[in-house]
Order: structure tokens, then C-alpha cells, then sequence
């Protein structure tokens, strides 16, 4: 059964979203040894993200377990990014809770039960990277740290986390409902793993919508354009690291493929890596509609021209 969460109308109480949210997270909890992982192992004949995702179908010169690993390294990459993310997300919906301490309880409960989620999402993206470095080469590298890039976001202004957390928890939607789920040939526990994290997303994301738009209502014109700012640094910021593990993934997946590459061959999965990256974690979530609807309600003109000109040599990708 479906269990996700529609995005809240504006003719809805917030009371009553955050009630539903609270209906919805219960029914829908989930373990992961229990309901996911149940001892299953990931199957290494088949590919983990489907070329929508990974875009490896460009590299026309790879032969199908070329393609394999390549799919592989780039899912080992999806969950640890995912990860990543979720540590400073799941702090910051901590801190958001504290706003509802004395005031509206479910809000409260909805907060915590979002944070409890990214934790349990950090535990099973570590066990994730565990399963998968026995199998594949050693020689993968993380190239930030968690703890590092949660302290940075969070030294940002609270509007600006909230609207790059927007971002994240719709591209996830986007990913799986379009890319993940209808691929058949794709390993099954990878998918699966999606799919219930994709479940506790969709709940989310309303969330984060609530407190974004909350939290916008609170600011001056001048704290809002700051804000704007902050939001630019954090994308830069993202996509910095994507640009770090992008070269580090496609040097691991070369040092370990079976056979040498030429100079422009080299050149091709190097711009395929980096171009499926920031594709996955940026481009994917400003393209939303929604998101694209929030963000024009919350910044002016010349603000939203800001963003644009900020994106544009991403975007051009």
C-alpha cells in the first residue's frame, strides 16, 4: 500500500497537516532488519541506478559490466550522499522542533518523528556502504565529512536550509517515482531500499514546506535577501563536493576497470560522472514544479535572477 503523503493545500489548517503527518508517520513505520533488509544481499549482476540516473548510457564505449560497475559505484555514491545529507537535515528538524516545544504538540511530534527518520536513514545508509565495500574494490573514497558539512550548513540562515531541505526531499520523489521504481532490471534490494526511503520522504516534505513557509513569514526584507545569499552558498557549496566525488568515483571506477581508456575516453566518463551528479542532486530538485512554485512565492524578482544567475553554469551541465 502506498503510504506517501500528498503536499498540503493552502487551504488547510497547519494544525490539521501536522496532525495528518503524525496519522501518516505511524502507519507507515517501518525497521530495517525487520521490514527492508531481512538478511537479503545486493545482487552484483545486475546494475544498481538506472541510466536515467547515472546517465551511463552516453558512454557508448562501455561494454555491459563496464557499465555494471560504474552503476554500482555511482548507487555506492547515492546512499552515501543521501547520508550525508541527512545528518545535518535530521539536526535541523530537531531545532525546529524546540519553536513548537509550548505550543502545538503534533507539530512537535512531527518534528521528532522527521528527525528519528534521517537517523534511521544514516544507520542504514552506513550499513549500505558496509554490504557493498565487501564486494566491490577497495580504494572508494568519501571525500567530505559528515560531521564537517552539517556544521557548515547549519551556520546558514534557517530560511536557507529549509529551502535546499525542500529541494532535496522532492528531487527524492522525483528519482524514485520516475527512475527507480518502474526499472525492472535494477537490483531488487537497492530499489527496495529507495522505495521505503522514499516513503518517509514524502511525509517530509511537507513538513519542510510548513516550516519554510513559517519561517518566511518571520523575516524582514533585508534578512530575506541575506537568506538568498546563504542558499546560493549552500548550492555552491554542494555542488563542491559533487565536483570532489565525481573525480574521485570515476578514477576509482578506472583504476579498476579491465582495461585501459583512452585520453578522450577518460575525459567522457570524468564530464559523464559529474554531469550525472549534478544532475541527481541539484538540477533534478530546482526542475521540480513545486519547488519551483515555492521559490518564486518566497523571493522577489530580482532575488529569484540572483538564484538563476548563481545556477546557470550548473544548469547548463
Amino acid at each position: 500500500m502506498n503510504t506517501a503523503a500528498t503536499l498540503p493545500r493552502s487551504d488547510s489548517g497547519n494544525a490539521d497537516r501536522y496532525a495528518q503527518i503524525v496519522r501518516s508517520s505511524k502507519k507507515a513505520e517501518w525497521q530495517i532488519d525487520r521490514d527492508l533488509l531481512q538478511d537479503r544481499s545486493f545482487d552484483f549482476s545486475r546494475k544498481f541506478l538506472p541510466d536515467g540516473l547515472s546517465r551511463i548510457d552516453r558512454l557508448t564505449f562501455l561494454t555491459a559490466d563496464e557499465a555494471r560497475l560504474l552503476s554500482q559505484i555511482q548507487g555506492r555514491t547515492y546512499a552515501y550522499i543521501f547520508g550525508l545529507v541527512e545528518r545535518f537535515i535530521s539536526a535541523k528538524m530537531l531545532d525546529q522542533g524546540r519553536a513548537h516545544v509550548f505550543d502545538d504538540q503534533l507539530a512537535l511530534e512531527a518534528l521528532v518523528r522527521f528527525s528519528n527518520d534521517e537517523i534511521k536513514h544514516q544507520e542504514l545508509f552506513r550499513r549500505i556502504e558496509t554490504m557493498i565495500s565487501t564486494h566491490l574494490p577497495a580504494g572508494y573514497r568519501q571525500v567530505a565529512d559528515p560531521n564537517d558539512v552539517a556544521r557548515a550548513v547549519l551556520a546558514a540562515s534557517t530560511w536557507s536550509v529549509l529551502a535546499l531541505t525542500c529541494h532535496i526531499e522532492l528531487f527524492v520523489q522525483t528519482h524514485y517515482t520516475k527512475s527507480i521504481a518502474p526499472r525492472e532490471e535494477l537490483c531488487p534490494l537497492f530499489k527496495d531500499v529507495f522505495k521505503f526511503h522514499w516513503k518517509d520522504e514524502s511525509r517530509h516534505v511537507v513538513l519542510d514546506e510548513l516550516e519554510w513557509e513559517a519561517e518566511h513569514a518571520k523575516l524582514s526584507p533585508a534578512d530575506r535577501d541575506q537568506a538568498v545569499t546563504d542558499l546560493i552558498a549552500l548550492v555552491a557549496a554542494v555542488d563542491a563536493i559533487l565536483q570532489a566525488q565525481s573525480a574521485s568515483d570515476a578514477d576509482y571506477f578506472i583504476r579498476n576497470a579491465s582495461r585501459s581508456f583512452s585520453v578522450d575516453e577518460t575525459a567522457q566518463i570524468n564530464a559523464c560522472v559529474l554531469s550525472a551528479y549534478r544532475w541527481q542532486y541539484i538540477i533534478s530538485g530546482v526542475q521540480h514544479p513545486h519547488f519551483g512554485r515555492l521559490l518564486t512565492r518566497m523571493t522577489t524578482p530580482a532575488q529569484m535572477s540572483r538564484i538563476q544567475t548563481a545556477l546557470a553554469p550548473i544548469m547548463s551541465n
